[in-house]
């Protein structure tokens, strides 16, 4: 995988989330912006996948395991679009905070695929 692309998938989660976090702060519900965001991040995580498969079908294998390290990067693709969606049934502060977790989710997996792959020092 490519670090670049892993650090800047984290870099923009922890902007979502705290970017609706601060909505939530000032008790606002999700809005088209946000949602704009989500769009951005998950983009991001699509090409993360798409470089994800390519690699592993050039022949390439993470360290911790393919198995391991595909369930984690359907995770990360995942995570933002259905805290989208549930933020949408939740058109309260709670939708906010819903989708600042999901970016929080997304940063942590990031962590997590970089170290499966077997990122510098590992």
């Amino acid at each position: 995988m490519t670090d670049a692309l892993t650090v800047a998938v984290g870099a923009a989660a922890l902007a979502l989330a705290a970017w609706c976090g601060l909505a939530a702060y000032r008790d606002q519900p999700t809005k088209d912006w946000h949602f704009i965001g989500m769009a951005v991040v998950t983009v991001l995580v699509l090409v993360q996948l798409v470089i994800g498969v390519v690699l592993l079908a050039r022949g390439e294998k993470p360290d911790d395991g393919t198995g391991i390290f595909i369930a984690y990067l359907l995770g990360a693709t995942a995570a933002v679009p259905a805290a989208g969606v549930m933020s949408l049934s939740e058109r309260t502060r709670w939708g906010s905070v819903t989708v600042s977790a999901g970016a929080v989710v997304l940063a942590v997996l990031e962590v997590r695929l970089f170290d499966i792959w077997g990122g510098s020092g590992a």
